[in-house]
């Protein structure tokens, strides 16, 4: 079983979205919040990619990020970074789904 790159780069993406948010605005929040959520993805990642089925981490976790990045975007109408986190963790929330229903073909 290969590598669930799609994952992993899905975790770096947010944990270096978190990195450039305290860089850019000094925001401690938006670091711890990429730190952990980015980590949290990582082990997700690395779960699917041991064991296909092992896929409730990846999925609890992008699902909530959509949410409050969704929520986030909803009130702001920022694109950047809510917006496009949000829409990232939509695109992974069904993929999961996709790949755990069998209608989504593994390739990794």
């Amino acid at each position: 079983m290969g590598f669930d790159i799609p994952g992993f780069a899905y975790a770096a993406v947010v944990a270096a979205g978190g990195a450039f948010g305290y860089y850019k605005a000094g925001s401690v929040p938006s670091l711890a919040a990429g730190v952990i959520f980015g980590t949290v993805l990582a082990y997700g990642a690395w779960q699917v990619s041991q064991n296909a089925n092992n896929y409730s981490v990846q999925l609890a976790a992008s699902s909530v990020l959509a949410g409050v990045m969704g929520y986030r975007f909803y009130n702001t109408g920022k694109v950047m970074p809510a917006g496009v986190i949000c829409a990232l963790s939509l695109a992974m929330v069904a993929r999961t789904a996709l790949n755990a229903s069998g209608l989504g073909q593994r390739k990794l």
